[in-house]
């Protein structure tokens, strides 16, 4: 990516992040490439490098375990493994043991539903293998602290079965020469004392000549002499001999390991790169982590559409000062290019430029950024800024000649693929001529289908603005009354400077506040406080809003719980008439039992019984008991709830009642003591003593 000018990642802030992640890192090679870390515009790879840090963030949020254990530097131990004759020692040997040890837990970490789950850190062992030979070759040779085994070969088990031997014999004649110089009162202390790697004892320096041997020096006092006995010479050359055989055959049988693991050089230093890119990644993790950092919707075009976008250092400072940290949400596409931030200084104009500079080439680096993961961001190849006085003694340039020569390099430059960010467009000469030509270069830039930010004062930027095709206004919101900025993007309208504003609530004296404002054009001063009052509405507005929005929820939260109210009632209620109607049911098969109890009763009656009319007096008068009460069922219920009996004559229109199963009809014809009733669309020839006349009744409401 073309950067301009070549401070831009400082200007930004983009090397303070790469600082912060080069602490979150453990191997040298994860450093080195944090140090390193540089901006891509090809979407592939950065797709990649911001989904592998998404899927390790994943692990971190679960708190799975991921075997990274491995942080040591041995990339020159590993060099010297393929260097023909080069010997690495015990620990080395070791260390790289503990690497393949170490990638073997990786590849079984990733079983097949995790390759599944974590598709892009699969692709971080997809071309490399594990090779058991390299510990089963080591532990061959080495034991676990790293010493070279007895049985490594046969000439260094004999060599130590020797030295094993001849030690013991050298301490047994020592200990013998140690009594008899501590009897005789020669001996100085009676531990043993070793010079050179040979075994020695301490005499009193007066009794030094007494004592035959070799003397190997005496202390600072000169009081004690330090003499190897002549009893022990032979067996200390024997010693010293075979530990130096000892000591050569080791050296052989590691040049042999060595040789032997060679052919895995190119294996392990894959093995180191590839714990150094998961140590890499876990680092971009835990950094997006800390920065509350996510994974937007990546396209390949010039677009930046942000929600809730946090600068991700003022994040972290705020987040530490327990402050909270406003986020910026704005959209810059093919019709709105170009973005005039305005307001009051101090106001946050160049924090949000650089929120949106920052998050942009972090994003192309790889790193995730925070903003709300529903955020889209495209690639760019170039980002051009100007932020900030770019005076130069060395070439005596001035604020506005170092001004210029940026913009003449941005319209060189500049074309789709363009982001810029310009603070205090047009500043440093006369408002009126720096307005002019910021107003051309602004236009030019929207021309080249440049995509930027521009922060300015200037009313005639402003008005083009809200005139001209691809720029768009916005403001920074002030609160005017405390006199306090509010760090929040406006995007659709200019803002003020609220100069006088700002003068009066600092105390200057109103007569030279009134002399300010007689200077100004009358009509420049109306639009700015125009501009003024606008923004204030504008923020009513939105306090409405979101008060409003507040209420709508509310008012649906209510309306569900209302919903589940009822649905609660209704199914209670359909609960009941189930439990009822199951009631009825039982009744009546309680009934219709004890029916036809009665009627086997009557039928063995009728078998035994010599008086057989007596039977079938019985029958009938169970059958057909004409006193018997009337059971008030479920249908009298509901009959005589919605009717009431009147004691009138019936008569042709009269409604009335069917007494024995309390259906309701109209007379339709009187015949002698029957009468013909309507009920429904069926006419019923009924008795006039099995009739009573009703009238319905009126249901009143409250």
């Amino acid at each position: 990516m073309l950067l301009y000018p070549q401070s831009t990642p400082t200007q930004l802030e983009f090397t303070k992040v790469k600082t912060l992640l080069h602490s979150y890192c453990q191997t040298e090679y994860a450093k080195n490439k944090a140090e390193q870390l540089r901006v891509h515009n090809h979407k592939k790879y950065i797709e990649t490098e911001l989904n592998q840090t998404h899927e390790f963030k994943l692990i971190q949020q679960q708190s799975q375990y991921f075997p990274l254990d491995f942080t040591l530097n041995i990339s020159r131990h590993i060099k010297l493994l393929g260097i023909d004759g080069a010997t690495l020692s015990g620990e080395h040997f070791l260390q790289i043991k503990s690497l393949s040890e170490n990638i073997n837990n990786i590849y079984r970490w990733f079983d097949t539903e995790r390759k599944l789950a974590y598709p892009y850190l699969t692709q971080l062992v997809a071309y490399s293998y594990y090779e058991k030979n390299i510990a089963i070759f080591i532990d061959e040779i080495l034991d676990e602290t790293g010493n070279v085994k007895d049985n490594a070969s046969e000439n260094l088990q004999k060599l130590r079965m020797s030295l094993y031997k001849k030690r013991n014999e050298l301490r047994r004649v020592f200990e013998r020469v140690l009594a008899k110089l501590a009897k005789a009162g020669y001996s100085a202390y009676i531990d043993e004392s070793f010079s050179n790697g040979r075994k020695v004892v301490a005499v009193f320096s007066e009794y030094k000549r007494q004592v035959k041997g070799i003397l190997h020096g005496e202390s600072d006092t000169r009081k004690t002499a330090f003499i190897e006995p002549e009893e022990t010479i032979q067996l200390n050359n024997d010693v010293f001999s075979l530990e130096y055989e000892e000591s050569k055959e080791v050296q052989r049988i590691l040049r042999e390991l060595t040789k032997r693991l060679s052919i895995y050089a190119g294996l392990l230093e894959g093995y180191l790169h590839i714990i150094g890119e998961f140590d890499f990644v876990k680092a971009k993790a835990k950094l997006a982590i800390e920065m509350n950092g996510n994974l937007p919707n990546i396209i390949d075009k010039a677009i930046v559409d942000l929600k809730d976008a946090y600068h991700p250092l003022l994040y972290l400072y705020n987040k530490q000062s327990g402050k909270k940290t406003i986020p910026v949400s704005l959209s810059l596409n093919d019709k709105n290019r170009i973005l005039v931030i305005s307001g009051p200084n101090a106001g946050g104009k160049t924090v949000t430029m650089k929120t949106i500079g920052l998050n942009q080439m972090m994003m192309q680096s790889g790193l995730l950024v925070p903003v709300s993961p529903a955020s889209t961001m495209g690639i760019f190849k170039q980002i051009f800024i100007h932020i900030g006085d770019e005076q130069s003694l060395e070439f005596e340039l001035s604020t506005y000649s170092s001004h210029l020569i940026s913009m003449k390099f941005f319209l060189e430059n500049a074309n789709g693929k363009t982001m810029f960010f310009i603070d205090e467009l047009g500043s440093g000469s006369d408002p009126n001529l720096g307005g002019a030509f910021a107003q051309v270069i602004m236009e030019e830039l929207c021309n080249k289908h440049a995509m930027g930010i521009v922060t300015t004062h200037y009313l005639n930027l402003k008005i083009m603005a809200s005139n001209t095709k691809g720029i768009v206004n916005a403001a920074m919101a002030f609160d005017e009354k405390n006199l306090l900025p509010m760090y929040q993007l406006i995007v659709g309208k200019p803002g003020s400077s609220y100069t006088f504003s700002i003068a009066q609530r600092i105390g200057l004296p109103q007569p030279l506040i009134n002399r300010a404002k007689n200077l100004v054009d009358d009509e420049h001063f109306k639009l700015d406080k125009l501009l003024n009052n606008t923004e204030q509405n504008l923020q009513q507005l939105n306090k409405e809003k979101v008060e409003l929005n507040k209420l709508v929820k509310e008012n649906e939260q209510l309306k569900k719980e209302m919903k589940s109210l009822m649905d609660k009632e209704k199914h209670k209620q359909k609960v009941e008439l189930l439990k009822h109607q199951n009631k009825v049911s039982e009744d009546r098969i309680a009934y219709l039992k004890e029916m036809e109890r009665k009627l086997k009763q009557v039928v063995f009656d009728f078998k035994k019984s010599d008086n057989k009319n007596e039977v079938i007096k019985n029958l009938q008068n169970l059958l057909f008991k004409k006193d018997e009460k009337v059971v008030v069922n479920k249908m009298a219920k509901k009959v005589n709830s919605k009717y009431n009996e009147l004691q009138k004559e019936i008569t042709v229109g009269s409604l009335v009642k069917l007494k024995k199963n309390y259906q309701v009809g109209e007379v339709k014809e009187l015949r002698g003591k029957r009468a013909i009733v309507q009920i429904g669309l069926l006419p019923m020839n009924v008795e006039l003593a099995d009739l009573v006349v009703v009238e319905k009744i009126e249901v009143t409401e409250n």
